[in-house]
């Protein structure tokens, strides 16, 4: 069988989340290993999306953090804010699970441009809540394809 490496990383990735811990999910990648957590080996993963959906279990992928389908099947719906004064800045939740665009050797997490501030080749959506969410979540797991262009040296963006 082929796999391609997407496949490869979900599945990974999956493994790595125990059951009983409240993990802050990211949609695409991190989204799509939690979930496959939650429904093999994690039945009781808690998952956290920044909406505000705490303990979502989604029966179909969601699209965005703003998918319906969270808040249907979520224990409760909260704020954004007060997922991150509540839950996340307290060290409530277990794992942070990120996608990034670039990671360094360091283990910085770029989000924001791609090329460098002064010329940037590719502006992304930005930082959103991941400073929050690597600085106060017990564990950070980051999920990135891989390419020449997802490595980068931390003075250059």
């Amino acid at each position: 069988m082929n796999f391609t490496s997407d496949e490869m990383m979900t599945i990974a990735a999956a493994r790595e989340l125990r059951d009983g811990t409240a993990c802050f999910v990211g949609i695409g990648l991190p989204s799509t290993a939690a979930n496959l957590a939650r429904r093999t080996h994690a039945p009781g993963l808690v998952l956290v999306y920044e909406s505000g959906t705490l303990g979502a279990k989604p029966q179909r992928l969601p699209l965005s953090i703003g998918d319906g389908e969270l808040a249907e099947t979520a224990d409760t719906v909260v704020s954004v804010p007060e997922v991150f004064n509540y839950w996340v800045q307290p060290g409530r939740i277990d794992v942070g699970f990120l996608g990034a665009a670039q990671i360094d050797r360091f283990g910085n997490i770029n989000t924001t441009v791609i090329g460098g501030y002064d010329d940037p080749k590719v502006r992304l959506p930005g930082a959103g809540g991941a400073p929050e969410i690597a600085a106060h979540c017990g564990e950070v797991f980051v999920i990135v394809r891989q390419s020449p262009r997802t490595s980068w040296t931390a003075s250059s963006s």
